[in-house]
């Protein structure tokens, strides 16, 4: 008989904690939106540290942390905006996998550089399937926010030998270029404002949610003609919708499923992460492309995703941490927690205590 699967511990929770996974589709004709993760790269990351499929739901947090223990040791890896993250008194890097043991605490931090963070865990979180999806959408009754005092079942991990591993994550933070397809109502704008909206920056205002961000024009703001005429239709995250006082609003993942406003354009969705995890005031710039430049930078993107697993090299801790030192391997890179990607980025002070779990020799040797 198989011993029963874990169970995680919610002990402390932010205001924006709850389980995705890549979306609930085929529901729009009901109004539910797809939902899932506003980071599907991260997702992508989280379960390539973990040798996994990344359609297994993790834990999203919007800009706070949390504290979580199980009630078994689980693997777990740690992707998305760089948060402070300890497991008991030890600082562990991000972009990395580790150990959790049981029933010692996993405590995360304020998110630095981005806004959207996740924890993965090995076997996946196996709340009950809603819609065919465990992604939670609040605003439609499909789940609802985390809170202290929830006990979130786990899936069964395949692969529980794998773990301390790191990888460089995929550029989206900061803010940058966002590619963009004509929508419906571009036609409505001016040739005029369409090259001005692909020539100034905008700013990332400071309000926003999974619904959608207002990105605020370096100048006047934009008019479409007739918009008072256009009838309510369908929109899909990334549609471009300019509210009535001319200042785009950028959907994300819980947005309505009809709408009103005028489109200027869509966001490809693989440059939808770089949206969601740009913070308050990062300038990001639009770019028309063709749909044929469209489904090549899709492609790209895929390319990219599926090329993660082979990204993962091990995890190298700092020697004054490990208990029994020749069971390492200290050759390969060095992390740390003190740098913002979680990276070593030049000659460090063996004193430190900011550099993480390694991978014995062993365990890689005997997967």
């Amino acid at each position: 008989m198989s011993p029963p699967c874990p169970k995680l511990q919610v002990l402390a929770a932010g205001p924006g904690i709850s389980v995705q996974d890549l979306g609930r589709f085929g529901y729009l004709g009901q109004g539910v939106s797809a939902s899932g993760a506003a980071d599907l790269i991260a997702m992508h990351e989280g379960a390539a540290l973990l040798g996994q499929s990344p359609a297994l739901a993790a834990i999203e947090m919007a800009g706070a942390g949390g504290s979580f223990s199980a009630t078994q040791d689980i693997r777990i890896s740690l992707t998305g905006a760089p948060m402070a993250a300890r497991i008991g008194d030890m600082p562990v890097a991000w972009n990395a996998s580790h150990l959790l043991p049981a029933n010692v605490s996993l405590v995360l931090g304020g998110a630095r550089g981005g806004v959207y963070s996740y924890l993965h865990i090995g076997g996946g979180v196996a709340t009950p399937p809603l819609l065919g999806a465990r992604a939670t959408n609040a605003a439609a009754g499909l789940g609802r926010a985390l809170a202290a005092g929830d006990v979130l079942a786990l899936g069964r991990d395949a692969k529980a030998g794998m773990v301390n591993q790191r990888l460089d994550p995929l550029p989206r933070f900061g803010g940058g270029l966002l590619r963009i397809v004509p929508s419906l109502q571009t036609g409505l704008f001016s040739q005029a404002d369409l090259e001005r909206f692909c020539a100034i920056p905008f700013a990332r205002d400071p309000r926003g949610n999974r619904m959608g961000v207002k990105v605020l024009p370096d100048g006047a703001p934009f008019r479409s003609e007739g918009q008072l005429t256009i009838l309510s239709e369908i929109i899909v995250p990334g549609d471009i919708q300019m509210t009535g006082d001319g200042v785009p609003y950028v959907l994300l993942n819980d947005c309505q499923t009809t709408g009103g406003y005028p489109r200027i354009g869509t966001v490809l969705p693989c440059d939808l992460p770089r949206v969601a995890q740009a913070l308050p005031g990062a300038v990001l710039r639009f770019a028309f492309v063709s749909a044929d430049e469209g489904r090549a930078a899709l492609r790209q993107t895929q390319t990219a995703l599926a090329a993660l697993p082979r990204a993962v090299v091990p995890l190298v801790r700092d020697p004054h941490q490990m208990q029994d030192l020749l069971s390492y391997n200290l050759v390969g890179g060095v992390i740390s927690a003190l740098a913002p990607d979680g990276l070593d980025h030049g000659p460090t002070d063996a004193n430190t205590d900011a550099n993480t779990d390694a991978q014995p020799i062993a365990e890689r040797e005997a997967r």
